[in-house]
């Protein structure tokens, strides 16, 4: 899995993506994490990659993530990590096949990451 060190890079450089630099935790979105905590953001985020986004082909993808609603969606689009073609263009994960369990750890990795550095940034 990857460290901290290698993703706040890459976030740093999809950041820089004026689509994915408009995404931030607001209003409920915030309040969930708040509330939940990040133990249960990691086991929200691992379920939702699991069933949305590591199968070989998954179901309507590129159309599968709600841009609103759960602070891991948010961090789907904000990461990335939406669908299979992002995974492949930003994280060199490819296409067509299931996730492994590796890059299904560093998925939600990922997006965790996100969501603690969105969290304090704005504090």
């Amino acid at each position: 899995m990857a460290s901290v060190e290698e993703i706040d890079p890459r976030l740093d450089r999809i950041a820089r993506q004026p689509f994915r630099a408009k995404f931030h935790l607001r209003g409920r979105e915030r309040s969930t994490v708040e509330l939940r905590g990040m133990p249960t953001m990691r086991q929200h985020a691992a379920e939702l990659i699991a069933q949305r986004l590591a199968p070989e082909s998954p179901y309507k993808d590129g159309k599968q993530t709600p841009y609103r609603g759960h602070p891991v969606f948010v961090a789907q689009h904000a990461t990335a990590t939406c669908c299979r073609t992002c995974l492949q263009r930003w994280h060199d994960i490819p296409k067509s096949r299931m996730l492994s369990p590796d890059e299904r750890a560093y998925v939600v990795e990922v997006i965790c990451r996100w969501i603690e550095r969105e969290f304090r940034a704005n504090a």
